[in-house]
């Protein structure tokens, strides 16, 4: 596809002269001769590059609003700034306000030409990085073979035929927005926008601009999330972190599928498919008034849980086997020799969950792609058992030693059978056979001791 260049300018001469050079260096161009034709070319279809006159019709630095106006929607397009009026003052505003670079009247072809060329290759690199980073997470696959997995895959297959509302809960790093992507990508809405919207970076007066965009002044349009994703599927991650005042908004965009942008007059008919996510109990939330009651029930129609990985470790070797293949092969290495047999690996809590062991994998898959197994496993020992357990695994020694008999053998009895089931996976079976224990018996003593049975 061509690359589309928005000539803005009101002295017709100048507008020959670029629309010229530009087709004969083989891009395709739009023109515009004034503030609003400039409006509605932007607002009719975003231009790939945009070259702006300060100075139009408008007023002293309409050229600057345009460039806001672009940034706006998309912060990514290279917009260059020319004028017959420069100044420092208007330089360092207009390379404040994102322009990719500022050019001063009468102007050198060749030297504009260089600058255009710099910013379609600016352009194309972004594109790339964007088209390989949604191609990366949408290659990923939910990779486990526990209880918890195996239902999440079922649910993605059944659920992403409808058009049914969404609630994924989970703790922070388990996958939420990959289920997410792949509901998205096995819909009727595949091809179509997938726009996420982070709460917990919003605070509350920028959350209804993100979300319903903005009439400016000055009759420019800045989309939200909601026109963004018209067609598609919007993710509303952390959905917990609403504040209360814009719930019964989106609310309202629920039952009507209509909005207002921020200042604006007229109602905008959207079809979107929801999905939401959230790292806390929104029924806890409820409870507490911090979260409506009618919103909740209207996002929970269809639930997804994940659990934290510390509760499904039978997926560990799995998720190691497909991290270090699929790293390897990206940064170009040697598959690291991981011994998926290290007792650390299982018994680590995992805080940040496939997250933080994907991150680990790919350290060691870069960094020690061609160190030996020990070495390897002395680097997983190091980053899983900082000196901070190691001390605490200390004072809980010590405190052993402080305590009757019966109960040192109890707390080292519990701390043991919970590690073992860890290692082997919440398997009763094999954690009886490798302890020398029967399996009656030890479900008798993990009752007794308050152990749970680990997933």
């Amino acid at each position: 596809m061509a690359i589309e260049i928005l000539i803005v300018d009101d002295n017709s001469d100048i507008r020959s002269i670029l629309n010229e050079m530009i087709i004969d260096a083989g891009y395709k161009t739009r023109i515009a001769a004034n503030y609003n034709q400039a409006l509605t070319e932007i607002d009719k279809k975003m231009p790939d590059v945009a070259i702006l006159d300060v100075k139009l019709d408008k007023g002293d630095n309409d050229g600057i609003e345009l460039l806001t106006h672009i940034k706006s929607k998309d912060k990514d397009v290279p917009v260059i700034i020319i004028t017959g009026h420069a100044n420092i003052e208007m330089a360092v505003s207009s390379l404040k306000h994102g322009a990719f670079e500022f050019v001063e009247k009468p102007f050198d072809q060749t030297r504009l030409l260089n600058f255009i060329t710099r910013a379609v290759e600016n352009l194309n690199l972004k594109n790339q990085n964007k088209e390989y980073e949604t191609k990366l997470f949408s290659s990923y696959e939910l990779v486990g073979n526990s209880k918890n997995i195996l239902a999440v895959k079922d649910q993605i297959d059944k659920i992403s035929i409808t058009e049914s509302r969404v609630l994924i809960n989970g703790p922070s790093g388990s996958g939420k927005e990959l289920v997410a992507r792949k509901i998205h990508k096995k819909s009727n809405r595949y091809n179509k926008p997938f726009v996420i919207l982070n709460g917990a970076l919003l605070d509350s007066n920028k959350y209804q601009l993100e979300l319903f965009g903005e009439e400016k002044e000055n009759g420019s349009i800045s989309y939200g999330a909601l026109e963004k994703a018209n067609k598609g599927t919007l993710l509303i991650d952390q959905v917990s972190e609403i504040p209360l005042d814009i719930q019964s908004k989106i609310l309202r965009v629920l039952i009507d599928q209509k909005f207002k942008r921020v200042n604006g007059s007229k109602d905008i008919n959207v079809n979107i498919r929801l999905i939401s996510s959230t790292s806390k109990d929104l029924n806890n939330l409820v409870k507490e008034n911090k979260f409506r009651e009618d919103l909740y029930h209207r996002l929970n129609v269809m639930p997804i849980e994940l659990t934290s990985l510390s509760l499904r470790t039978e997926d560990i070797p799995l998720l190691i086997d497909y991290f270090k293949n699929k790293l390897a092969d990206m940064n170009g290495v040697q598959v690291p020799n991981i011994d998926i047999k290290n007792d650390n690996l299982y018994t680590y809590e995992w805080p940040g969950n496939v997250r933080e062991l994907r991150n680990l994998v790919e350290r060691l898959t870069i960094l020690s792609s061609n160190e030996s197994k020990q070495k390897i496993n002395k680097i997983i020992d190091d980053i899983l058992m900082p000196s901070s357990q190691i001390s605490d695994n200390k004072n809980i020694l010590e405190q052993s030693f402080q305590s009757p008999l019966k109960e040192a053998r109890e707390h080292f009895e519990k701390e043991y059978l919970t590690t073992q089931l860890k290692k082997h996976h919440g398997n009763i079976s094999k954690t009886a056979d490798f302890i020398g224990m029967e399996r009656s018996a030890l479900h008798r003593k993990l009752k007794s001791l308050g152990i749970k049975g680990i997933n």
